[in-house]
């Protein structure tokens, strides 16, 4: 994935959609609140992976 730096914190977000064999994620298996997208600026909307550190921290600060 060339958009390898999270939206949020700028970042390695980490991110093997699309890699590989299989092409799986850590994101694949995780659930990304609605709200988190907000945090993202509009033009990286879509385009650009949130990192698991922000995924947490959001998760977290909101108990989720």
């Amino acid at each position: 994935m060339e958009n390898k730096y999270c939206p949020i914190c700028g970042e390695e977000n980490e991110c093997m959609a699309g890699a590989g064999e299989h092409g799986n994620c850590w994101c694949d298996t995780e659930e990304f609140p609605n709200e988190i997208f907000e945090l993202v600026p509009l033009e990286s909307r879509r385009k650009h992976c949130i990192c698991k550190k922000c995924l947490n921290k959001y998760k977290e600060e909101q108990k989720i």
